[in-house]
């Protein structure tokens, strides 16, 4: 590594990797431009592989028409329809038989019970743009009701208008994260250096980052098929300003660090690339491993964003140590300004803010770790309070949504699963013996059971639940409707539709949680043992991770419920949040243990933890404050289930950064002592009784 690093920082070569960046970035530009078009926003691209609404959709192809998607157009007038009314309606029916977007007839007007309401079902074809072309079929349908309604209530709802508002609570979501993400980072950069022109290197290395693994993902998108959508998109996004920047700042204090003890800038960079870049490729090695296991989950939106996540670390690794570097090295000492390290400076950390912490723990590092994972377990004691088993169409949102309000109106006058029927695809000559069963299921009105449509051998029904569709009652009958036709013999009968795709989603997230986190767990400790070449320290290491994601859960599960008010938690949420946990709260500990090895090499083990926590402080400290906050922008979108994720992660990373990294594992390394590299010779080496001359530790040995 020490030769490839003099070649990065060489005083000619480092013009070539500049210029090298800047034609990749260039005509990569174009294809990551084209990210947001590859992206897949069906039903299928965020559903669970192999499950069984999943191929209901897929059969009920041959009876609908692929891509068209329902709208429910509901009207109302408390104290009962008008004549007038009712001509409006019939209107409007011919109105939406006529836009070009409705595919196939318009079923309606149907009156409700009691004369109050009537809904219309017209079919929209979404063609292959998915969710965004329901959007403006949407907004027709809705402009084309209010208009000449006096006073009659109108809402667009059902699968095409929930998803359609989807869509409007995800347009801009690239950009949004993007600017939130980037002006996050800015000002930390800001806070950190206090140089009005250092931020801009790393800024623009997470920029040239973000572009190329935009393209990067596109390609694979587009050629390996790849399924992206936007929530791996937007995280995408976050992860590469969050995580790049980390190891902007830990290569930029070595860095600034080496030239205090270096005349040439050159020199000082080829020594500080060399010694930080094992702990920032374990890190970057540590998220992508984590990420990739995500291939293994049952969910497909789950299982995408495993790649996705694990090519925008790549490249961020990749641009943060080759083209940082060599900007640094090629703009000087003087992008520090007003505060230039030179040859000679005193080491500030020696004593700084962070070197009196570790005196203070020094002095009691057994009663001082006790507490401290007394206190996480009690934080963690939250997940009590946590309810991960879905949301509502309702409660996942933070705004109001038209779709939803007319999803209220919906139930209150129909049956509550107007408009999202149970659907059952069956073999054809057991197609009476299946409706019969359907029909006879409670929860299910016997008589919205349709007869059914025989093609090719296979039969197709549709039912309507009495309960709303997202609502407990719906989810039991459809286990009930399952119970019912898998049990007519030779049917080889399926249930999907709306509801059922809920019960199958939540089923498998929780399947994919249990399988999926001790594996991540493993694959970490596995890149832990190989870098710090002990078992000790990684077991360790690993146990505060986990008190410290349990903490975040708990706290945030408290938080939820009573300062935001959220109804509950999405059922992937417990595994997103342990992966970027996990994944990324190890990255400091990974930070300071590399530091701790190296100083207790040269000083002893005591020594090198305190002098590794003074080093290291201030910028892991600063990289999980940059990290937190790129995974706070999250909540400027109006999606529950981000905000939720994004908070979660950015509680937990601040408690990795100052509690667990700083107190916790600082006070075990300090208790447990030399048996930490066990069973490395570095654990049978004994400590020194004096400093050595060049310590830059915030204590004297002998003192101790």
């Amino acid at each position: 590594m020490a030769r490839v690093a003099g070649w990065i920082t060489h005083r000619y070569v480092k013009y070539v990797v500049i210029a090298l960046w800047l034609v990749v970035t260039a005509l990569l530009a174009p294809l990551a431009g084209k990210l947001t078009s590859a992206q897949e926003n069906d039903a299928e691209s965020w559903l669970p592989r192999g499950a069984e609404s999943t191929e209901v959709i897929a059969a009920a192809r041959a009876f609908v028409p692929e891509n068209v998607v329902p709208a429910v157009v509901v009207y109302e007038r408390t104290g009962g329809l008008t004549p007038g009314d009712l001509e409006t309606v019939a209107a409007d029916v011919a109105a939406f038989g006529a836009l070009g977007t409705v595919a196939g007839e318009v079923v309606g007007p149907v009156p409700s019970a009691d004369g109050e309401a009537v809904q219309v079902v017209v079919p929209l074809d979404a063609g292959s743009d998915g969710w965004d072309a329901l959007a403006p079929a949407v907004e027709d349908l809705r402009a084309t009701a209010e208009e000449g309604a006096d006073g009659l209530g109108t809402w667009v709802t059902g699968p095409a208008g929930q998803a359609a508002d989807s869509a409007a609570a995800f347009e801009g979501i690239d950009s949004t994260l993007l600017y939130a993400a980037a002006g996050v980072v800015v000002v930390m950069l800001l806070l950190t250096y206090r140089s009005p022109v250092l931020w801009l290197l790393p800024v623009v290395s997470a920029g040239v980052a973000l572009t190329v693994s935009q393209a990067v993902v596109y390609v694979l998108a587009d050629r390996l098929d790849l399924t992206v959508n936007a929530q791996s998109a937007g995280i995408l996004t976050v992860l590469v300003f969050g995580a790049g920047t980390d190891y902007a700042l830990l290569l930029v204090a070595r860095y600034r660090e080496e030239l205090r003890k270096h005349g040439d800038r050159h020199a000082a960079m080829a020594v500080a690339l060399h010694r930080a870049s094992p702990a920032i490729v374990a890190s970057a090695a540590t998220v992508a491993a984590g990420m990739l296991v995500l291939l293994l989950a049952t969910m497909s939106s789950t299982a995408g964003l495993g790649p996705v996540a694990a090519v925008g670390i790549g490249v961020a690794l990749l641009v943060m140590l080759t083209l940082l570097p060599a900007l640094l090295v090629t703009v000087g000492r003087w992008v520090f300004w007003p505060r230039v390290p030179h040859l000679g400076d005193d080491e500030p950390t020696a004593h700084g803010f962070w070197a009196r912490v570790g005196a203070q723990v020094a002095r009691h590092p057994r009663r001082t770790w006790v507490a401290t994972a007394a206190v996480l377990v009690v934080a963690g004691l939250g997940w009590t309070q946590l309810d991960a088993t879905g949301l509502s169409s309702e409660d996942s949102s933070r705004t109001t949504q038209p779709s939803i309000e007319g999803e209220k109106v919906l139930a209150a006058h129909f049956d509550g699963g107007a408009g999202t029927p149970v659907v059952v695809v069956a073999d054809a000559d057991a197609a009476t013996a299946v409706r019969d069963a359907f029909a006879a299921v409670e929860g299910i009105d016997a008589g919205t059971v349709t007869e059914p449509v025989v093609l090719d051998g296979t039969a197709y029904l549709e039912g309507t639940l009495e309960a709303a569709p997202d609502s407990a009652q719906a989810e039991a009958t459809v286990d009930r409707v399952r119970d019912a036709v898998h049990a007519v013999p030779g049917a080889d009968a399926l249930v999907g539709g709306v509801t059922a795709t809920s019960v199958d989603v939540q089923r498998a997230s929780a399947d994919d949680n249990v399988l999926l986190i001790p594996i991540i767990l493993l694959v970490v400790l596995l890149v832990l043992v190989l870098l710090l070449r002990a078992l000790v320290a990684p077991l360790v290491l690993m146990g505060t991770v986990v008190l410290s994601f349990g903490a975040a859960v708990g706290i945030s599960a408290i938080v939820f419920r009573y300062a935001f008010g959220f109804e509950g938690a999405d059922a992937s949420f417990p595994l997103y949040t342990f992966v970027f946990l996990v994944a990324l709260g190890i990255d400091y500990n990974i930070f300071l243990m590399t530091r701790v090895r190296e100083e207790a090499v040269r000083q002893g083990h005591r020594r090198g933890s305190l002098v590794g926590l003074a080093a290291t402080g201030g910028v892991i400290t600063s990289a999980g404050l940059v990290l937190a906050g790129t995974f706070a922008a999250l909540g400027t979108l109006p999606v529950v289930s981000f905000a939720e994720i994004g908070f979660a992660v950015a509680l937990g990373v601040l408690l990795d950064t100052l509690v667990v990294r700083s107190i916790l594992v600082t006070a075990l390394n300090l208790d447990v002592g030399p048996r930490m590299w066990w069973p490395s010779a570095l654990a049978r080496r004994p400590e020194p009784t004096e400093a050595p001359a060049d310590s830059t530790s915030p204590e004297p040995v002998a003192a101790r």
